[in-house]
C-alpha cells in the first residue's frame, strides 16, 4: 500500500501513481469498486485502487494466487478440491514427495495450465474430506485424521495422488484400527439362534468356523458344510448330520454316539480318539458315507451300521469296531494295525492292501479269506 497526496487533476494521480508503483496506472476505482473519473470525488480518507485498464478485483474477496494479481511470482496458491478451498504454498506440494502427482502438476508455475475455477483457484476433481489429511501430512509430516474420516477413503486419495510414504503410514493405521479376530468357539446357543434364522432350504456354511468344545448334541444338522470347522471335543451325540460335509474337519476327542451319519463326507477329516459308538452310517437310498483317508486312530465305533462306507487308505489303527456292519464296506489300503474287528461283518468288504497286522478277528460273522489279499 503507498500513500499519495491526490492534487491536481485525475492526470496527475495517475502519473504519480504510476511513478509510485512502477505500473502504467490508467484507471482508479475506489474501495467499493466504483471507477472515479473527476478528482473532485475523492475524499481524505478514501482507498483508492489503481489499475492498468484490466476490470476491478477487490482484494478482500479475491482468492487468485498473489503473482496473478500484481504479476509477480510468489509461492503461495489456492486449490478447488471438490469445491472447498485450501490456500497452501507450493513447496509443500512439491518437497516433500517430489515424484508424486501433485509435485508434477504444481512444480512449475503454469504446470496445471487453465484448469482454474472463476476466482482463480486450481481445480481438482477429488474429494475434500480426503485430501485435507493429505495436505497436513505434506505440511508436517504426521498423520492426523479427524474423528468420523475413513482412512480407507484417505488411502485409496493417497495411492491417487502417489503419496507413497503416506500410503505406509495409512496402511498400518487401518490394520491397528480393525478389531482383533475373535477366535473364541460357538456356543451351542449362538449356534441354535442362527440356525433358527435361516431358512430350511438355504445352504448353511460353516467352513473353518471353531465349535470347539460345543454342545451340539441333538440338534438337526442335515447337509450343513462344516468343511474344516473345529469341532473337537465336541458333543454331537444324537445329532442328525445326514449328508453334511466334514471333509478335512477336526472331530478329535469328539462324540459322536448313535449320530446319524447317513451319507457324510469325512474326507480327510481327523477324529482321532472320537467315539462313534452306534452310529448310523448306512443310507436306504445307497448314498454311501464317505470317509477315505480319515485319520480315525483310536476311534470307538462299536455297533455302527456301516455298510458300503468307504473308508479307503483310512487310519484306525488301535480303533474299536466291535460287533459293526462292514458289509460291502471299501478298506483297501486301510490301516487297521491292532483295531479290533471281532464281531463284525465284513461279507463282501474289500480289505485289499490293508493292513491288519495285530487285528482282531474272533468271532467274526464272516470268515475272512486270504482271497482278500491282506497284509
Amino acid at each position: 500500500m503507498q500513500v499519495v497526496a491526490v492534487y491536481g487533476t485525475l492526470s496527475d494521480l495517475l502519473s504519480v501513481a504510476s511513478n509510485k508503483l512502477g505500473i502504467k496506472a490508467t484507471s482508479v476505482y475506489n474501495g467499493k469498486g466504483g471507477l472515479i473519473d473527476d478528482i473532485a470525488l475523492i475524499r481524505d480518507d478514501d482507498v483508492l485502487f489503481v489499475c492498468e485498464g484490466e476490470p476491478f478485483i477487490d482484494p478482500q474477496t479475491d482468492v487468485r494466487p498473489h503473482e496473478e494479481l500484481t504479476g509477480s511470482h510468489t509461492d503461495w496458491l489456492t486449490l478447488n478440491v471438490g469445491g472447498r478451498y485450501f490456500t497452501t504454498t507450493r513447496s509443500t506440494l512439491v518437497n516433500k514427495e517430489p515424484d508424486s502427482m501433485l509435485a508434477h502438476m504444481f512444480k512449475d508455475k503454469d504446470a496445471w495450465g487453465n484448469k482454474q475455477d472463476h476466482r482463480g483457484a486450481f481445480l481438482i476433481d477429488r474429494s475434500p474430506e480426503y485430501f485435507e489429511p493429505i495436505l497436513n501430512y505434506l505440511r508436517h509430516g504426521q498423520l492426523i485424521v479427524n474423528d468420523g474420516i475413513n482412512l480407507l477413503g484417505v488411502l485409496e486419495e493417497a495411492r491417487f495422488f502417489g503419496i507413497d510414504s503416506l500410503i505406509e503410514h495409512l496402511e498400518i493405521a487401518i490394520k491397528n484400527s480393525q478389531p482383533a479376530e475373535d477366535h473364541s468357539p460357538i456356543s451351542r446357543k449362538e449356534f441354535v439362534r442362527f440356525l433358527l434364522a435361516t431358512p430350511t432350504k438355504s445352504e448353511l456354511r460353516c467352513q473353518g468356523l471353531n465349535f470347539s468344545g460345543a454342545d451340539l448334541s441333538r440338534l438337526d444338522l442335515r447337509y450343513i458344510n462344516f468343511k474344516m470347522a473345529n469341532l473337537s471335543r465336541c458333543n454331537l451325540a444324537h445329532a442328525n448330520l445326514c449328508c453334511a460335509n466334514l471333509e478335512r474337519a477336526d472331530l478329535s476327542g469328539s462324540v459322536l454316539d448313535c449320530a446319524n451319519l447317513q451319507g457324510v463326507k469325512m474326507l480327510c477329516s481327523n477324529a482321532e480318539g472320537a467315539s462313534l459308538k452306534g452310529c448310523n452310517f448306512e443310507d436306504p437310498s445307497g448314498l454311501k458315507a464317505n470317509l477315505e483317508g480319515a485319520n480315525l486312530k483310536g476311534v470307538d465305533m462299536e455297533g455302527s451300521q456301516m455298510t458300503g462306507i468307504n473308508l479307503r487308505v483310512a487310519t484306525l489303527k488301535n480303533a474299536k469296531l466291535k460287533n459293526c456292519n462292514l458289509r460291502g464296506a471299501t478298506l483297501a489300503g486301510t490301516d487297521l494295525e491292532n483295531c479290533d474287528l471281532s464281531g463284525c461283518d465284513l461279507q463282501e468288504a474289500n480289505l485289499r492292501g490293508s493292513n491288519v497286522k495285530g487285528a482282531i478277528f474272533e468271532e467274526m460273522l464272516t470268515p475272512l479269506h486270504m482271497s482278500q489279499s491282506v497284509r
